[in-house]
Formats: C-alpha cells, sequence, structure tokens
C-alpha cells in the first residue's frame, strides 16, 4: 500500500474552500466532510482536510496562524506538462486565489498561488530527464534570476 499524506490547513469558511478547490477540479470525499471540514482529493494518496479554525485546534496545543499575514508551509503539487501548470493556475486566479510567483528554468516551470485563506500552492513541472538527475547545474544566483513573487 502506498503511504498517503493528509495535508490539514486551517480555513475561514469550509462552503466557500469547497468550492475554491471544486473548481480546481478536485474532487470530495463527502464521508469526511461536514459543516468544520472539507476532505479534497488531490489524488489517490494525497488529500487536504480543510478544517475550520475552531475545529483545527482541538487537533494542536499551539496557536493558529494567519496564514494571510505568515508562512505555515509551501505545498507543491507536480503537474503532467507546462499547460497543465498554467491551467490550473487559472482556474484558481479566476477562482479568486492570489497569484504568488512563478519560475521558469527551461527545465523546471511552477506559478504559485495563494489560496481564499491565504495557503500558498506551488503547482510544478520537471522536464523528465531532469526529474532523473539530469538537471543542469545551476547557481543560487541563477535559480532566483528566473523566479519572480508577487
Amino acid at each position: 500500500m502506498s503511504t498517503m499524506i493528509f495535508v490539514n490547513l486551517a480555513v475561514s469558511d469550509p462552503s466557500r474552500s469547497r468550492a475554491f478547490f471544486q473548481s480546481l477540479g478536485y474532487s470530495i470525499n463527502e464521508g469526511f466532510s461536514d459543516e468544520n471540514a472539507v476532505s479534497v482529493v488531490i489524488s489517490d494518496t494525497i488529500t487536504a482536510m480543510l478544517l475550520t479554525r475552531e475545529f483545527f485546534a482541538e487537533f494542536t496545543s499551539k496557536s493558529i496562524i494567519d496564514a494571510t499575514t505568515s508562512t505555515e508551509v509551501q505545498l507543491a503539487l507536480s503537474a503532467e506538462s507546462k499547460e497543465a501548470v498554467d491551467a490550473i493556475h487559472a482556474k484558481a486566479l479566476a477562482a479568486g486565489a492570489t497569484p504568488a510567483g512563478e519560475q521558469d528554468h527551461g527545465f523546471m516551470y511552477s506559478k504559485s498561488f495563494d489560496d481564499l485563506d491565504g495557503h500558498h500552492w506551488d503547482h510544478v513541472w520537471m522536464d523528465p530527464e531532469a526529474a532523473a538527475g539530469g538537471a543542469p547545474e545551476m547557481t543560487v544566483d541563477e535559480m532566483r534570476a528566473g523566479t519572480t513573487h508577487s
């Protein structure tokens, strides 16, 4: 059995978050969704659990950050092509996301957005040869030169 990952994120309005992620083409697992949580199926092995801040607080003794002013995590998902990166990015912006930067290094291409609650998402395509270890060597400055932040 493959290892699964469940990413738990605090959201202010689960209904609004549900509509946003459905507009990106993701499905909802209704068996784990209610007024306090939305289970977004990203792939066979990745699920995002979008929890109200109050429900999220039941699982931690730490304070919950405001993702619109602080970064908790950067979530990166692979895409099949540059066109797939562009397509999901366009859908996210049309649904109210905020653009958050892009990279184009030829062998690696990504676009980022902050969702409706400020969580940072990257969609990345990498040339299959580069992913197999054949990526060209780049300095940090060369990498930064191909990166923009919104």
